[in-house]
């Protein structure tokens, strides 16, 4: 697994927006960007980050501004601006070459997003071996107030990968309600309860996953690097996990469907799956249910853990080693870079 220089002080973060553009007026994008400013580090922004469209520009110019991010050597961390939507549309067109030549040379970077990013985060990694970060975007730091995940977030870019424990409480409002509400804040107005159904947990394996909303769109696609992934790493096992934003409960039970058919679960040691934003079903079919059929009563399932749209959450490396261990509703994860 190749894992890129994390970043020191006087570095240069990238922003690109390779997803949804940032709107002109968003006050929140700027304080966010002057956090990472505070940390000692230069800011660049591609052309498209402030068009507060969704997604942020055409496909060619998304990923053309993603590609020259990547070959700039002043440049020495890519984060994506925000979530949105389409983002896979800019696969076709990234300079794999170019890509490939800073891996040799010793001079690739971090890629760092959420959510809808995960198409471009999980082919890096599963394509090229390239170990990426799931868990911020870089619009995430402009709440009222650093959270502690957004101080784990900033140490992990600095490469102190910290252990992650379950958090006491988290933000459990439906999606209306968050953009209703307004506030600059998280609410935390629910026990965070990680479930276990088939017993206690206690894994470790290579980590892979992201949004399965975004996940669903590359199985069996020329962009499909599961197999070769899996393969290299089936010695240590593999670890997914996976932020459901708003698949219903059946939805999410065909695509874990769709993933096993298509060889992509092999090798499997256990799933973390984080809390659902917009929760659903059809035929009044449980989560749980949903993925005790799709898995099975064996392996090790977490459901609800700090992961994902419903915060506050854990960052993960795509491509890491990582341990898991959830017990009475509570849990933890540990990531080494080996």
């Amino acid at each position: 697994m190749i894992y890129p220089k994390f970043l020191n002080k006087g570095d240069t973060i990238g922003i690109c927006a390779p997803s949804s553009g940032i709107d002109e007026g968003d006050t929140r994008f700027d304080v966010s960007l002057n956090r990472f400013k505070d940390e000692g580090y230069n800011i660049v922004e591609t052309a498209n980050v402030r068009t507060g469209m969704t997604p942020s520009s055409d496909v060619t110019t998304r990923a053309k501004e993603f590609n020259e991010l990547m070959a700039n050597d002043n440049i020495d961390f890519i984060f994506s601006a925000s979530g949105g939507d389409y983002l896979m549309e800019i696969l076709p067109y990234l300079n794999e070459e170019a890509i490939n030549e800073k891996i040799q040379s010793g001079k690739i970077k971090w890629f760092a997003g959420y959510s809808d990013p995960t198409s471009l985060l999980f082919y890096l990694t599963t394509k090229f071996d390239l170990a990426t970060l799931y868990g911020v975007n870089g619009g995430s730091f402009g709440l009222d107030g650093l959270y502690k995940n957004h101080k784990d977030a900033l140490e992990f870019i600095k490469g102190n990968i910290v252990v992650q424990e379950s958090f006491e409480k988290c933000e459990r409002l439906s999606y209306e309600e968050k953009v209703k509400s307004g506030l600059n804040k998280y609410i935390l107005n629910t026990p965070v309860e990680w479930l276990t159904p088939n017993g206690d947990v206690d894994i470790t394996g290579r980590l892979i996953g992201g949004c399965i909303d975004c996940l669903q769109y590359l199985i069996g696609t020329k962009f499909d690097y599961v197999q070769r992934f899996i393969e290299k790493y089936k010695d240590d096992g593999i670890i997914w996990y996976f932020d459901n934003f708003s698949l219903k409960s059946e939805e999410l039970y065909c695509v874990l469907w769709e993933m096993k058919e298509a060889g992509w679960l092999k090798y499997s040691k256990g799933f973390v799956f984080g809390r659902t934003l917009i929760r659903g079903s059809m035929q009044n079919l449980s989560y749980e249910d949903a993925i005790i059929r799709a898995l099975g009563k064996e392996i090790p399932i977490i459901i609800d853990a700090d992961i994902g749209h419903v915060r506050p959450t854990f960052n993960l490396i795509n491509g890491a080693i990582g341990h898991f261990k959830s017990s009475n509703k509570k849990g933890s994860l540990e990531i080494k870079l080996q």
